[in-house]
């Protein structure tokens, strides 16, 4: 019970000892790399997505590059993205030779504004990459009219999003190329890792081929290499993991809903004006309320250094997520700076990601809701 534990973290995975007992069985095996944990689970996932074609591979950050590679994107072209996100979104870009464009996000949701996407597409942009930070999908019927309507494909960076819906359909279900992410902190987990659902098997061909070396095998021994791949298979050790995890999958979904509104129902409709923060959108159909975030009250430069040292001295973890992508170096040196997207510069300083997890109780949400008030509400 993380309840009774001294520091409550702001994440931690649970594994259980079934879990831990299939790990051992795959390395007794002696096939570890990827074999028939790793079908056995791109089926589960292929069967969890509508029956859609799912590629599993090292993370989730190659599924995303993978994916731009099968659209044919690269250099001269244009693909629009958050800057609130992990840095690997806008990256990926970048790797396959395209140009990264950024439209600002919405301030209550925190995801990409989709007015500022659709004003954002020049006739050089080919693809969008949407993010659903902490779990929250953007307008999926906006988002699939404008890529429709510029004839754009979309690579729904969805890493934090299993378990997530759209009225009532879920995430991966629909659309057209939806990445996962199972690195350590996520919902579901198998270490590192991630997963690309595709729209046909050509395309999961094709995705096979990327993430090793390009190489088609026939026959016997025939085998030829018609594309430059790279090393991004998933292992069965990891994919033992994930099917140990994903057999929890709508109880770790139901729990942490459980949990957010147990947040809700402990700041109360008064937190907001008594301490000058911002809570999250409270949607408990649509989320899967992977992170639970509030945005802190401005108090200056320090604001969210000074707030995490002070959780921390009260045993309660946090986290950020994420910073501003377009005022890293590398993005700077690119020709992006300061004020070119407010909203998220701003939220981006402030953002702070409180416990979530499937492990935490209603007591851990208690605790680490007196921990905010203690600090913010005097």
């Amino acid at each position: 019970m993380t309840s009774t534990l001294p520091f409550l973290p702001f994440s931690k995975p649970t594994i259980d000892e079934a879990t831990i007992a299939a790990v051992g069985d795959v390395l007794r095996s002696g096939w570890i790399t990827s074999g028939p944990k790793v079908q056995a689970f791109e089926a589960l996932l292929s069967e969890y997505c509508g029956g859609r074609p799912v590629r599993t591979f090292n993370s989730g950050t190659c599924t995303m590059e993978i994916a731009l590679r099968i659209a044919g994107i690269g250099p001269g072209d244009e693909v629009i993205t958050t800057p609130i996100s992990w840095v690997a979104t806008s990256n990926v870009i970048i790797e396959v030779g395209a140009t990264p464009v950024f439209a600002d996000i919405d301030p209550v949701t925190r995801n990409i504004d989709l007015d500022k996407l659709e004003a954002a597409i020049t006739p050089k942009t080919r693809a969008i990459i949407p993010v659903y930070l902490a779990g929250l999908p953007v307008d999926m019927d906006r988002l699939y009219a404008i890529a429709d309507k510029h004839q754009l494909r979309v690579i729904e960076d969805a890493a934090q999003a299993l378990g997530s819906s759209w009225n009532g359909k879920r995430i991966g279900a629909f659309g057209d190329f939806v990445s996962f992410s199972f690195q350590a902190n996520k919902n579901i987990t198998t270490g590192e890792g991630g997963a690309l659902v595709l729209n046909s098997e050509a395309e999961a061909k094709l995705a096979e081929k990327y993430r090793l070396q390009g190489v088609t095998r026939s026959g016997v021994d025939g085998i030829d290499v018609d594309l430059v791949g790279g090393k991004y298979n998933m292992s069965d050790i990891m994919a033992a993991i994930g099917l140990g995890q994903f057999a929890n999958i709508e109880a770790i979904t139901a729990h942490r809903r459980a949990l957010a509104r147990h947040y809700f129902d402990q700041f109360g409709s008064d937190f907001e004006a008594a301490s000058g923060a911002q809570l999250p959108v409270a949607d408990f159909d649509n989320s899967n309320w992977h992170l639970f975030q509030i945005i802190l009250p401005d108090l200056g430069p320090d604001t969210r250094a000074n707030f995490m040292r002070q959780m921390a001295e009260l045993n309660v973890g946090t986290g950020f997520h994420y910073a501003p992508i377009h005022l890293f170096t590398l993005y700077r040196e690119r020709g992006f700076t300061e004020g070119m997207f407010p909203a998220a510069e701003k939220i981006g300083r402030l953002t702070v990601t409180l416990p979530m997890f499937y492990a935490m109780t209603l007591a851990d949400v208690e605790r680490a809701v007196a921990a905010v008030k203690s600090i913010l509400v005097k």
